[in-house]
């Protein structure tokens, strides 16, 4: 996946992801609003495979995973943090999102053109020759995020279940 870092600071929480004020408006307005607060211009920049980068406990707040889901409608490729709220993770992973963790954020820069290597648990700054290590995903989790989130996984798992006990 190739794009643009978008830089962060620490605490993202949840009302600047997807602002409760917008929230009857449905996917469409929230993503329109996402991460406003923070960076006014966000949803009208961010392209399909670029990377949200952030400081620590990122989805910190309330438990809506609307939050998740307006990054992913925005088509962000992942998310990578220092750290992140545990139902912000697990709404993300739930929903096909990648969220990945680093220790080491050192020489990101907002702008960076940038690759990432889910399976190697790499963000290359390609501009700068550098490589981010991310901590890396349990092979469970990637096959969950390859399938598109847990419902389009659980079908899948289903599925190939059904067919086995049915012989065909």
């Amino acid at each position: 996946m190739s794009g643009r870092v978008f830089l962060f600071g620490d605490d993202i929480d949840t009302d600047q992801l997807a602002p409760g004020v917008y929230m009857a408006g449905g996917i469409e307005m929230l993503a329109a609003h996402c991460l406003e607060a923070a960076r006014p211009d966000f949803a009208k920049t961010v392209r399909p495979g670029d990377v949200v980068v952030a400081g620590k406990n990122f989805g910190m707040g309330s438990s809506r995973e609307q939050a998740a889901e307006a990054l992913k409608h925005l088509g962000v490729a992942a998310v990578i943090a220092r750290s992140f709220a545990g139902i912000f993770y697990r709404n993300a992973i739930n929903l096909g999102l990648p969220v990945l963790i680093a220790d080491d954020l050192d020489g990101i820069a907002d702008g960076d053109a940038a690759d990432l290597d889910l399976d190697a648990g790499g963000l290359r700054l390609t501009s700068k020759n550098q490589t981010v290590q991310l901590e890396p995903l349990p092979d469970n989790l990637k096959r969950m995020l390859a399938d598109g989130g847990l419902v389009p996984h659980l079908k899948k798992r289903f599925a190939a279940e059904r067919k086995r006990e049915t012989g065909q």
